[in-house]
């Protein structure tokens, strides 16, 4: 009985996939409201987060044309002012309360590595420590040393609200938006040094870089239908849309809030599609002098360079 009833939460709750008017003066907002999203321009919301001269860090929210101060929280009331925002430096869109990760959520990425479709989604986690800003390097491992360090283009679910045992169908209420997620991974820590656990060649420092915006879901009404890809050094190495996923978004959500709250800044990191650098002939892996790109339909892209860990 237990196993049927396992079965039947697989099947019909995690969502598993079958591969057969313009506003001119500032605006309020309250995340308990489903209030579409607008730009004092008009135009629907990005998030940034950056540091201003005074070296305070703050939000903004982003058009095309113009990125404007906002006040108050973003995971409660919080207004867009309409006032140009002082941008020194771009950082990671969030600070993540904690970093859930799920591993071989795509079709062809298990096939890839010559593994079965997994019953369950495959949880581990990555250090809030490892989150890295656009344009900041990511670190090759020298201390602990790494010569196997990979790529992986992810879609990245930011919570906006504290949530616990919330069902698929209303799981993307609880979403304050979306990003683009790298998690870079050691796979020699990984699968060899590790003691059969991931996180150790998955979280060192700079190992989870996010950005370069956090999109707002009025933007993104079906996170599983967006084109993603890797670019390395100007070469595709990952292209794919995450319809592959064979957990889905919604489904993800109730998995990882069954009887576990989630508080606001929980950061999903959704899995990657096949073409890893580890499945390739002969492998490919990270190495200083190198520039990665994760590009997310509809969210943008997010570049790195690729350095050696400094030693002190």
């Amino acid at each position: 009985m237990l196993g049927q009833r396992l079965e039947s939460f697989a099947e019909t709750k995690l969502g598993i996939r079958d591969h057969s008017t313009e506003i001119i003066q500032p605006r309020s907002f309250n995340r308990d409201h489903s209030t579409e999203i607008i730009q004092p321009t008009g135009e629907k919301m990005k998030l940034i987060r950056y540091r201003d001269s005074a070296g305070i860090n703050r939000f903004a929210s982003q058009t095309e044309d113009a990125i404007f101060e906002i006040e108050g929280s973003i995971f409660g009331d919080f207004t867009v002012t309409g006032r140009p925002a002082d941008v020194q430096k771009k950082l990671a869109p969030i600070e993540p309360a904690a970093i859930y990760c799920i591993g071989l959520n795509y079709l062809f990425h298990a096939q890839e590595g010559g593994l079965p479709k997994p019953d369950y989604p495959i949880l581990f986690m990555k250090a809030p420590s490892t989150v890295q800003n656009p344009g900041d390097p990511i670190e090759i491992p020298r201390h602990l040393k790494s010569e196997k360090v990979d790529y992986e283009c992810e879609l990245a679910v930011v919570i906006g609200k504290q949530c616990k045992n919330v069902s698929r169908e209303k799981a993307l209420d609880y979403v304050l938006g979306y990003t683009c997620g790298h998690d870079v991974s050691a796979r020699d820590w990984q699968i060899q040094y590790g003691g059969s656990q991931w996180c150790k060649g998955k979280t060192f420092d700079t190992f989870c870089p996010l950005g370069p915006c956090l999109v707002t879901p009025d933007e993104i009404a079906n996170p599983n239908d967006l084109k993603i890809k890797t670019i390395l050094n100007g070469e595709t190495m990952q292209d794919w849309n995450t319809n592959d996923m064979i957990f889905d978004v919604p489904g993800l959500i109730e998995f990882l809030s069954g009887s576990t709250t989630l508080m606001p800044g929980t950061v999903i990191l959704t899995g990657t599609p096949h073409g890893v650098g580890l499945a390739r002939k002969p492998p490919v892996y990270l190495k200083e002098g190198d520039s990665v790109t994760i590009e997310i339909e509809k969210i943008g892209s997010l570049t790195n360079p690729v350095i050696d860990e400094p030693m002190q």
